[in-house]
């Protein structure tokens, strides 16, 4: 879990391994004082993680061009990889204290192992652990709305507003309590889609949907649905772009 890094195997031991477990990289020097501080600390903080993250130690001097890549002026520097990208760093000699937490922010916490494992037992625990999870709100309030359990899944839901995936689904919820007439059974099609992982079909019902609607706050119900499905796209996604497009026109 912890070990020396060239620029020839950096995209091996960083990069591609960062796509399984969060790699923390340390660039140092052996002229640097600060550096013999901070490493044996780093080095015994990540031990204690028992693999949840691992520490990879390069030497800017004896690696230039990648302390280069990353724009390593001032050393120590310590920067964290996950999926193939940095999502932390420091400078500097901090405090065991600090060290712990800087881990703390790129090791996932037990509750959200337990949103990542999907089962509803495992998702109720999380949120138990942690009730501003997201990952597992969005999990129960799936399979929730499969069950058509639909204020349940509301109540779940509605305190995550600023993000996007629970907030379309808050709003799908609101929109199935209240599905009747013209519409219903689009709105249907359009969530059994969504489910079913396919997001074209999906938007192309909601849109016929919001296309005969009047009523404001359903109009915005269905934007919140397909922001949602917008999000889980990726903003740069073709279909993404084409229903941001055509959401924003008739809207207008």
């Amino acid at each position: 879990m912890i070990s020396d890094v060239s620029e020839q195997e950096f995209q091996a031991k960083v990069i591609e391994r960062s796509k399984q477990v969060p790699v923390v990289v340390d660039f140092w020097a052996e002229w640097c004082g600060p550096c013999r501080t901070l490493g044996p600390a780093l080095e015994k903080a990540v031990s204690e993680r028992d693999g949840e993250v691992e520490l990879a130690k390069l030497d800017t001097d004896m690696n230039p061009g990648i302390a280069q890549q990353y724009e390593i002026a001032s050393i120590p520097a310590v920067k964290a990889f996950k999926d193939g990208e940095v999502v932390a760093e420091f400078i500097g000699a901090i405090p065991p204290a600090r060290i712990e937490a800087f881990l703390n922010e790129i090791v996932p916490s037990e509750a959200d192992r337990l949103a990542e494992s999907g089962d509803e037992e495992s998702l109720r625990k999380a949120l138990e652990l942690d009730p501003r999870n997201a990952t597992a709100a969005i999990g129960l309030g799936r399979i929730l709305l499969d069950r058509a359990e639909t204020e349940q899944a509301l109540e779940l839901l509605k305190p995550f507003p600023h993000d996007f995936v629970a907030d379309g689904l808050a709003a799908r919820a609101e929109l199935s309590a209240s599905a009747n007439g013209s519409g219903a059974d689009e709105l249907q099609r359009a969530f059994a889609a969504w489910d079913d992982g396919n997001p074209e079909e999906a938007l192309e019902q909601l849109q016929s949907v919001l296309s005969g609607e009047q009523d404001p706050d359903r109009k915005d119900q269905l934007r919140r649905v397909m922001v949602a499905i917008f999000t889980e796209l990726g903003t740069d996604h073709p279909l993404a772009r084409e229903h941001r497009r055509r959401l924003a026109a008739a809207l207008n």
